[in-house]
């Protein structure tokens, strides 16, 4: 059976910056749990960051592959650099994803970490500009397929060409 990387905030995890979580009540998301086929995991707490935390953003909205060759940074909405957690917790999830043979996940959307189609712009004024978070690059790099959590039925219809 084909697992699913998941990111832990759409299971009901409180694992946010702001100590919420982002409970999804999709179907496709509440079948694939009940098969057993979801690994959550928060690349952000396991790079070592507290919940809750500061707000973080890719520095000019870069996006996640900037991040990855060092051209951009994530920064906390203090100014502080948090990169290196960042870094920690996309490796941290691509070893995941391989412990399990992960070819595909779903992953909370806007996240400087999980957006799969955009990301905040780095002025922490609300705005999104397209991009992909750094754990969804870094997974989409290394052949694992990522979904927002707003696409489902087409990460459903992936799933059946990995299952066929």
């Amino acid at each position: 059976m084909e697992k699913i990387l998941v990111s832990a905030c759409l299971m009901g995890r409180k694992v946010r910056y702001d100590g919420g979580a982002k409970t999804s009540s999709d179907a496709w998301l509440a079948g694939w749990r009940a098969e057993g086929r979801l690994v959550p995991f928060c690349p952000e707490v396991a790079g070592g960051l507290p919940v809750p935390r500061l707000a973080a953003e890719i520095e000019g909205g870069a996006g996640g592959a900037a991040v990855l060759s060092g051209a951009a940074r994530v920064l906390a909405s203090d100014g502080s650099d948090v990169t290196a957690e960042f870094l920690a917790g996309a490796h941290g999830a691509l070893a995941v994803a391989r412990a399990h043979g992960v070819r595909m996940a779903v992953l909370k959307e806007g996240s400087p970490s999980c957006g799969v189609l955009a990301v905040y712009d780095g002025t922490f004024q609300g705005r999104r500009t397209p991009g992909q978070g750094l754990t969804t690059a870094l997974l989409e790099r290394e052949g694992v397929r990522v979904f927002s959590e707003e696409r489902l039925p087409e990460a459903a219809g992936y799933l059946r060409t990995l299952e066929t």
